[in-house]
């Protein structure tokens, strides 16, 4: 029997994936649940299964969009299993079809007298227009191309002529190229490589929010003293409870979520004229994964406390380093972090992850010199900024959102623990 696999839809709103690669070759003998492709959505990676055993056929090339319900391959379910071998057999031809194929290959007498004659050179009955045109000389411009070359500063010797006689037209003069120097003894090749259908979707977004929203950012700096204490106390302990580490993830979400209850405009996002507020706090965190940049969602991060957001945070690492992120797991989220500090940032504007208002983005921490009670001292300092909607939070709230994350993270044990580190931290 002939199974026809067609594209399962990967998640609400989701029209068309992409065949990002296939996993097995047309003709191999695949098992069930084995996955045979990886399709990129505008959302995330994902892995097709089979869902039957047998001989599959391909029907779609890697780099095709394909419609959800459109069939992708199909698989013979009446084929033998190879005997431990995944792949087909060469087939081995009889004798007899191996002269039928040589006698296939070779062309017939009367084919080859069908086939025109290879002429050489210039027809004597070449009509005037296929005359060279005494105007202009070999390879020489014509004006049109002559005035661009002269514009663009091009040499007219440097140009391939694809006009009669190797004249230089006007398209050739436009598609040329101002020499960049003489090219020196190192490579200068290049590559092309069409962007997953995840890529291009990041960028329409990155994109559409800088043009759509009225984004502006403010800064603020952090000393992250009372947290390296903290860390260095309780770190070791944490993880040998919990089997997690204790991280700076946990402290800027906790930090966030105080913040937003402080300043709900920032926990809100704009519908037409509409302006809608969340009493849940979703929390997006982007992380880099194999195929780019994914942002899973911590949900109802209100309700968590340091060890349940650390375990959030390894689990959707984990997933989106594994490729096994799926679109739920993505979808949503009314605040976002992105940590830029992981990669050596001291200082960016992160872009606003729409629909939401507002970004968060943390940075390297380096020590740096700080006046302390009229006194200079080094501490371990981090520059974070935020970046938002003006539309929808004026600048008094972005601030004070952002000294509100600042005061927490700079004094974690009243602020974020209630004065008892143990019970915070569940130990």
């Amino acid at each position: 029997m002939a199974l026809e696999m067609k594209v399962p839809s990967p998640g609400e709103s989701i029209t068309e994936v992409e065949i990002a690669q296939w996993l097995v070759e047309d003709g191999d003998y695949v098992e069930k649940d084995q996955a045979i492709a990886e399709v990129d959505s505008d959302k995330a990676t994902l892995e097709l299964p089979a869902e039957a055993s047998g001989i599959i056929t391909l029907k779609a090339e890697e780099g095709d969009a394909v419609a959800v319900g459109e069939v992708v391959c199909i698989i013979d379910t009446d084929a033998p299993r190879p005997g431990g071998d995944s792949k087909k057999e060469d087939k081995k031809e009889s004798p007899e079809e191996e002269v039928a194929e040589e006698r296939k290959e070779e062309p017939t007498k009367a084919d080859s007298e069908k086939a025109p004659a290879k002429t050489e050179g210039p027809s004597k009955s070449s009509t005037p227009s296929q005359k060279q045109d005494k105007n202009y000389a070999t390879g020489s411009p014509s004006p049109a191309a002559k005035k661009i070359l002269d514009e663009k500063g091009v040499d007219a010797k440097s140009v391939n002529g694809s006009g009669r006689d190797g004249r230089i037209t006007k398209e050739d003069a436009v598609q040329a190229k101002a020499s960049m120097g003489t090219p020196g003894p190192g490579k200068r090749g290049e590559s092309r490589k069409k962007m997953s259908m995840l890529r291009r979707k990041v960028a329409e977004r990155l994109v559409s929010a800088k043009n759509e929203t009225a984004m502006l950012t403010t800064f603020n700096e952090v000393d992250m003293s009372a947290i390296f204490s903290l860390r260095k106390q309780y770190k070791e302990e944490f993880k040998d409870k919990h089997g997690v580490g204790l991280g700076f993830m946990s402290f800027f979400t906790l930090a966030i979520v105080r913040a937003l209850d402080l300043y709900p405009d920032v926990n809100s996002m704009i519908d037409g004229d509409y302006q809608i507020k969340y009493d849940f706090k979703d929390i997006s965190i982007a992380v880099s994964g194999p195929k780019g940049l994914m942002v899973p969602v911590i949900r109802n991060a209100e309700n968590l406390g340091f060890r349940g957001i650390e375990d959030e945070v390894k689990r959707l690492a984990l997933r989106a380093r594994d490729g096994q992120i799926t679109v739920d797991e993505m979808t949503g989220g009314t605040f976002t972090i992105t940590n830029g500090g992981v990669f050596g940032s001291m200082l960016s504007t992160p872009i606003i992850n729409p629909p939401q208002s507002a970004i968060l983005g943390m940075h390297n921490i380096v020590d740096r010199p700080v006046a302390v009670d009229g006194h200079v001292e080094i501490r371990p300092i981090m520059y974070v900024a935020l970046s938002y909607d003006h539309r929808i939070i004026d600048g008094k709230e972005s601030v004070g959102f952002l000294v509100a994350v600042k005061e927490a993270l700079e004094n974690p044990e009243e602020l974020l623990m209630d004065n008892d580190v143990k019970r915070a931290l569940e130990l």
